[in-house]
């Protein structure tokens, strides 16, 4: 095994929300310390990339950071779209200053394409700004569904792992598509290579049933904390204006509510509905890590962790 001491590293705390994934990293930047290796954290949650918008995304509060140094929160504005072809040579570059301060970085988070463009060698096909244009155009004439008909018909393996509803991800696999290329239609590639040599990848799990109970809590637990008030502040910001932070779940949700369009009691409903099945999503994108290390946050032992890559 490789010594603490050695080149940085690169780990990975990846798993479906409610799993643990912030606690466990701030856990193993300490040990990584405890054992004279500086350790940085770098988000791959697309959601906390957005300033202000902290309870809906369970953002973790500068005051609870214990010291360690966090990136990629609060990168964005609300109005800006967050793109993973943004964010994979952002992500990237700042992985590499971690490293150049000779400390290991700590990559976390569960928006699988996100964490899956830094960890493995793969490119994103090119944009077309006057395609996506028009596709967009389409798309708010007649709706994601017949878009979502006409992917189908062109690349039934990209449609497949495609949300029907998800407007954004249609067009995105038709404007690859009008340029005569392959979409990754959101996938891994088949035989991925790590992009960084010396990789760790822990895949934080929880039994469903329990999960399930934890989510539930969590939605009500942020309207609780006072979402509507956080959400209510973001409007005056432009949040409705925004092509990703609009649609987070919670905040469409809170949105709505706070528009008339339903109570909050329906508002809860949908968000828990909506969460469990993000999970699942989760869960079943990690579980094609083959080299991932499956943990239980809530008991395993940070410093043991490091103790075993160490050697």
């Amino acid at each position: 095994m490789t010594a603490v001491g050695d080149a940085p590293r690169l780990w990975a705390i990846v798993g479906a929300t409610g799993t643990g994934k912030t606690g466990l990293s701030l856990d193993l930047a300490e040990a990584l310390r405890a054992r004279g290796r500086g350790a940085e954290i770098v988000n791959a949650d697309a959601m906390q990339l957005y300033r202000g918008m902290d309870i809906g995304t369970a953002k973790l509060p500068a005051s609870e950071r214990r010291g360690i140094p966090h990136h990629l929160f609060d990168a964005l504005a609300i109005t800006d779209e967050a793109a993973v072809a943004w964010y994979q040579p952002t992500a990237r570059q700042t992985i590499a200053d971690v490293h150049a301060r000779g400390a290991d970085a700590i990559l976390v988070g569960g928006s699988g394409l996100y964490v899956s463009s830094v960890l493995w060698d793969f490119r994103f096909p090119p944009r077309d700004p006057a395609v996506r244009a028009s596709l967009e155009a389409e798309l708010e004439s007649v709706g994601p569904g017949v878009l979502f008909e006409r992917l189908r018909s062109s690349d039934p393996a990209a449609a497949a792992r495609i949300d029907p509803r998800n407007g954004r991800r249609v067009v995105r696999a038709l404007e690859v598509l009008a340029q005569g290329e392959h979409t990754h239609g959101g996938a891994l590639p088949a035989a991925p290579d790590l992009w960084h040599p010396r990789t760790t990848i822990l895949a934080t799990q929880i039994e469903r049933e329990t999960l399930v109970h934890l989510l539930d809590d969590r939605v009500e637990n942020m309207w609780e904390r006072g979402l509507l008030d956080e959400v209510s502040a973001l409007r005056a910001e432009g949040i409705e204006r925004g092509v990703t932070a609009a649609r987070a779940i919670g905040y469409a949700q809170a949105l709505a509510e706070l528009r008339g369009d339903t109570t909050r009691a329906e508002a809860i409903a949908e968000t828990q509905a909506l969460t469990r099945r993000y999970a699942r999503r989760q869960v079943s994108w990690f579980r094609r890590y083959a080299d991932a290390r499956g943990v239980d946050a809530r008991t395993v032992r940070a410093d043991a962790l490091v103790g075993e890559v160490a050697g």
